[in-house]
């Protein structure tokens, strides 16, 4: 499974200064202990093989390169004594980090110079390591302390070497010059160092920057609609978006983020269009149309958008095509979504207008059925006007209800307690022959809703007033109408709405949402499109199924409404 890029990039940055830590600094350390361990490897070697058996002199220096050695090698194996290290400890020179590893060479090395001026191991020029490592590893101010303390220590050496009876004044121009070297190494080391670690800062803030541009193209290019695929000449998809193996699923996205489009026999013709496109792609881009026939799934049809990346001459690269997949099923209905949008907008506009002159005939249609309350036939015409002025203002409400916008701060409510109030108002005001017989399984205390209670009401009213003039239709001895209430899962409760019927044909499913399309000639189409407009105000979502109930063929419209956090 893909980790997911917030994962990414939390991991990276976390564990970001421990890599470079290892990477840089630390490397750095361990090949300078490496190297003192060679260096005191080869001391002890040479003493050795220049050491007298009846000489004292030999044998102390000897039991102190000894010493050094096994130091060093300690130092360089274990990691446990690895552990801390940093510029910062190598700063202070009276720190025990100093003292262990820069320090410690310095005194072994001018304590040897003193005991074996003459020796063929040649001291001075190996003090030029701590000062090195010093000018590397520490800052500039302790590199220069570091070649003071080494040419103060040849000096001191030289003294001691007179006062011991050899002749130093040959010595002093060496001493003088190796000292004059340990500054030039340290500050050439120093500033060196100081370069190189702002040339990795600039590589790491680049690194840095091209993750987080990565992730980002990668997080943008997961959430676009289009499906994306990058294919070779061979047809090999080498990257795709979760909505392009959506769409090349017969059952569901693909596992897979790269395979090869002539693997399957269903992904014939888009691959078949690709290699048509390679020919043409002379013109860097291509559009072509595909048919994915599956087995167990309607065909689907895309629109393909092409576009070329060939490799320079010279370039290592490959040439690849970038494929932009579009379900043409779903192009058609995103632009008659469209389409009803910018007519829902018209509809607002018109109703608007149509209302103060249809309040203008209603006063006048009642003024009129006053002055000719003795002529029967004119107010039967009255009645007539005043029947339709009704209606019409129904629809202008209903055309303003869906131009209008969610509340911002909704109150939590509990759709079991609404829903009884609804069932039992809208009993009252029934006035049929028929009473209605109204199933109710609303239980409360199943959890609080994110909705409108006037609007969660009017959406109740509507499936109820539906769902009883069906259950007449349906020839059912008799007919009833049945609310319920359910927990669907733990962010969802579940409110149907059922009456008897016979499942609806599939061309009045199509349409079954859709404004002002009404299956009665006197309806205004509009009560299941304001109950999906509203529902989708609020989170929630409203579907048609047919069920079966008690064996008797049913119609349920199910209303999924959204949970409050807490769920209470």
């Amino acid at each position: 499974m893909n980790e997911p890029p917030s994962s990414i990039a939390e991991r990276f940055f976390r564990n970001w200064g421990a890599l470079d830590r290892d990477n840089g600094f630390l490397r750095l350390y361990r090949a300078f202990l490496a190297a003192r361990a060679m260096v005191a490897l080869a001391m002890v070697g040479a003493h050795m093989m220049a050491v007298s058996p009846t000489g004292t002199r030999y044998s102390l220096a000897l039991l102190i390169s000894l010493g050094y050695a096994a130091l060093a090698m300690v130092h360089a194996a274990l990691p446990s004594w690895q552990t801390g290290a940093s510029r910062q400890s190598l700063a202070a020179m009276n720190g025990p980090r100093w003292w262990g590893s820069i320090g410690v060479d310095l005194t072994v090395f001018t304590v040897l110079q003193a005991l074996e001026p003459s020796s063929v191991v040649p001291f001075p020029a190996l003090i030029i390591l701590p000062v090195l490592m010093s000018g590397v590893l520490a800052p500039r101010r302790a590199a220069l302390g570091a070649a003071a303390m080494a040419t103060l220590g040849m000096l001191g050496s030289s003294l001691y070497a007179d006062l011991m009876g050899a002749d130093w004044s040959g010595r002093i121009t060496t001493t003088g010059l190796a000292g004059l070297g340990y500054f030039v190494v340290a500050l050439l080391a120093a500033e060196l160092a100081e370069r190189l670690a702002g040339e990795q800062r600039a590589a790491r803030g680049s690194l840095a920057y091209a993750r987080q541009q990565s992730m980002l193209n990668q997080l943008v290019i997961d959430e676009l609609r289009e499906g994306v695929l990058v294919v070779d000449r061979e047809g090999q998809v080498r990257a795709a978006n979760p909505a392009a193996r959506a769409l090349l699923g017969e059952a569901g996205a693909i596992p897979e983020e790269t395979f090869n489009l002539r693997a399957d026999a269903m992904w014939a013709d888009l691959a078949a269009a690709v290699d048509v496109s390679w020919l043409r792609s002379a013109l860097g881009h291509d559009r072509a149309d595909a048919v994915l026939h599956f087995t167990q799934a309607p065909t689907r049809h895309l629109r393909m958008r092409m576009r070329f990346i060939r490799s320079r001459e010279g370039d290592a690269g490959e040439d690849l095509c970038l494929l932009l997949l579009e379900d043409r099923a779903t192009l058609a209905a995103r632009a008659r979504q469209e389409k009803l949008a910018g007519m829902g907008r018209m509809s607002a506009s018109i109703a608007h207008e149509i209302r103060n002159p249809l309040s203008a005939i209603a006063q006048a249609n009642a003024l009129l059925s006053e002055d000719l309350a003795n002529d029967a036939s004119a107010q039967q015409l009255a009645a007539m006007v005043d029947s339709n002025v009704k209606r019409l203002q129904r629809i202008v409400d209903e055309v303003s209800l869906l131009a209008g916008v969610a509340p911002v701060d909704v109150p939590p409510i509990d759709p079991g307690v609404l829903a009884a109030e609804v069932c039992t108002d809208w009993l009252r005001t029934q006035t049929d022959l028929l009473t209605p017989t109204l199933k109710r399984d609303l239980p409360s205390g199943l959890g609080n809703v994110y909705f409108d209670p006037e609007h969660l009401r009017r959406v109740l009213i509507n499936l109820l007033d539906n769902a009883w003039r069906h259950a007449q239709d349906s020839r059912d001895a008799a007919p009833w109408v049945q609310v319920q209430l359910e927990a669907a899962n733990a962010q969802q409760l579940r409110l149907s709405v059922l009456n008897p019927g016979a499942p609806l044909s599939a061309g009045v499913e199509q349409h079954l949402f859709e404004p002002f399309y009404s299956t009665r000639s006197r309806g205004s189409g509009l009560g299941l499109t304001i109950c999906r407009e509203l529902c989708e105000r609020y989170g929630a979502r409203i579907d048609y199924q047919a069920r079966s109930v008690a064996g008797q063929s049913a119609i349920a419209f199910v209303v999924s409404l959204r949970r409050t956090e807490s769920g209470s």
